[in-house]
């Protein structure tokens, strides 16, 4: 009897030790494929440039699927720790970058951008703030469901600080990204995951049921609310908030145009710069938006990027399957992963969070954490839809010709535009879909007065770039070759499509001096405009031009 007691005790306690040992091995591969997002870029790419995230993605997608089987092999019930293992690594990744934001904002690290003194691992605080605000939901549901608890074991009681710990440290660091859509999404998804904690959706049919009008004035003093914190939100930055609601107005045009099937992946800023060239061609806008309009590579807004790019019936079906997600895990218990998933659900609204592969794998992992349950099936279909995205990520990153492409560019930046020029050609057949690649490119080409091939090439990077710089110098092509009304022509979609920048009017003031095109009243129309119109920065550049103008116009005189 002694030694059949003992054999059962040794059996537990290697079935102890294989159930252990197959949760460490799913929590490092998990760990290892979030991680990516705050890898630092090497310093031989620019540090906004994704090719390396794409990369490391790719890499530790293969260490994550070999991970999660070995794990599976040794326990097949890994999948109900899947979502605490998703959870708590996310939360230690939001301390990570807390700490890392702190130590920037107190100068004891360096951003990642010339512009902001906070970014974290990211290029841009937008996004940084974004992704803390979404592990926010999942430290205020931890800490809360463990603060319930009067007696915690030693490890409950680290997992009770460590989420307190964190969400303080976020609280800390949020308001300092001064990203008024992180804010939003903070506070919505905060308050969900507090009022299913403390059963407001009960407590609020009481309430309703005993104080009728009392309710009626509470909500519209709520309403009330509600509109000042959002007028003051708005007023907060109200140049990039008008630049927002213009770029949501212009994309929705494009999506008009084809809102069935879309323009195709990456074809955002193709379609965004017709639909914005083709409404200010109709000279029915306000001074507001030429002064807020740009020229940008996301919608920052994920939905209308999405119809944008694949249509409304495939945003529909996205958004069907983030919803049943939703669901599944509200029905399962998953508060906060559901709340950090309605924190990027809210982010995306006004953001690009979906742009970075690293914030977009982890979103996926946080829907996953939702839906995997006791049915090994649904795990299984997650590891390969990870396996399929991680070898697209492997197979076509860019990251070795986007070595060669930074360091062809110190050629470029100091004018040896032969070497550039050569370099480039080079790189051409692999960097062919990347828009400011192009523009280099063709400008090079534009400097060595190789005017038909710097045409050929510019017109592939309006492909994949909306910059109306791309249009003047295709336009001083055709000029140079003596092709008047195509330069003109060109030019004129320049001011057409960012009606508020000068220096294309400044161009078409030259063509129309040009002695085989002169122009008198167009050259008129074009001085007047470049000497009256109000840039957004005063400079030196603007100053020349003008005086430039004007000795033009006394030229044709």
């Amino acid at each position: 009897m002694k030694v059949k007691l003992e054999l059962k005790q040794i059996t537990k306690k290697n079935i102890a030790d294989v159930i252990g040992m197959a949760g460490l091995i799913a929590l490092l591969g998990v760990a290892l494929i979030l991680c990516v997002v705050a890898f630092p870029t090497p310093s031989d790419i620019p540090v906004g440039d994704m090719a390396y995230q794409k990369l490391c993605l790719g890499r530790m997608a293969v260490v994550f699927i070999i991970c999660c089987l070995f794990s599976f092999c040794l326990n097949r019930k890994i999948c109900l720790s899947f979502p605490s293992i998703v959870t708590w690594v996310l939360i230690a990744l939001g301390g990570i970058e807390a700490i890392w934001g702190l130590r920037q904002i107190y100068g004891l690290a360096v951003s990642n951008h010339s512009l902001y003194a906070l970014t974290g691992s990211f290029y841009n605080p937008g996004p940084y703030s974004g992704y803390l605000a979404m592990i926010f939901p999942l430290c205020l549901h931890e800490w809360l469901n463990l603060k319930e608890k009067t007696e915690r074991t030693w490890i409950e009681q680290g997992k009770y600080y460590m989420a307190l710990g964190v969400m303080l440290l976020i609280l800390c660091v949020l308001p300092a990204g001064m990203s008024r859509s992180a804010w939003i999404s903070a506070a919505v998804s905060g308050a969900w995951v507090y009022g299913i904690h403390v059963s407001w959706g009960s407590k609020l049919k009481e309430i309703r049921k005993r104080y009728k009008r009392k309710v009626l004035l509470a909500c519209i003093a709520g309403g009330i609310i509600f509109t000042v914190v959002g007028y003051s939100l708005f007023q907060l930055k109200a140049a990039s908030a008008s630049g927002r609601l213009f770029m949501w107005k212009i994309s929705t045009r494009a999506i008009a145009e084809s809102p069935v099937v879309g323009y195709g992946m990456g074809n955002f800023v193709l379609a965004y710069g017709r639909a914005q060239e083709n409404y200010f061609a109709n000279e029915e806008y306000s001074e507001t938006e030429e002064l807020v309009a740009g020229s940008p590579e996301y919608a920052f807004n994920e939905y209308l990027q999405v119809a944008v790019e694949y249509g409304i019936p495939f945003l529909f079906v996205v958004l069907l399957i983030i919803a049943f997600c939703l669901w599944k895990g509200s029905s399962e218990g998953r508060t906060g992963l559901c709340g950090g998933v309605i924190a990027v659900l809210v982010f995306a609204f006004s953001s690009y969070p979906m742009q970075i592969p690293g914030f977009a794998v982890t979103f996926c992992f946080l829907l996953a954490a939702c839906v995997i349950g006791r049915l090994k099936i649904i795990l299984l279909l997650f590891i390969s839809i990870i396996a399929l995205l991680g070898t697209y990520y492997w197979k076509n990153n860019q990251y070795a010709v986007c070595k060669d492409w930074y360091h062809s560019k110190m050629l470029y930046n100091i004018g040896a535009y032969q070497s550039a020029k050569e370099a480039y050609g080079k790189l051409y057949s692999e960097l062919k879909n990347r828009g400011a690649f192009l523009f280099e490119y063709g400008y090079c080409l534009h400097k060595l007065k190789q005017y038909d091939s710097s045409t050929l090439v510019l017109e592939e990077a309006m492909k994949h770039s909306c910059d109306p710089m791309i249009l003047n110098i295709i336009g001083k092509n055709y000029q140079a070759v003596g092709k008047y009304e195509k330069a003109e022509e060109s030019l004129i979609r320049s001011t057409h499509r960012l009606p508020g920048r000068i220096y294309p009017y400044y161009l078409l003031a030259k063509l129309y001096v040009e002695p085989k095109y002169q122009q008198p009243e167009k050259l008129k129309r074009m001085v007047e405009v470049v000497l009256t119109k109000e840039p957004k920065v005063q400079s030196t550049a603007v100053k020349e031009m003008r005086v430039e103008v004007k000795k033009l116009l006394k030229q044709i005189n």
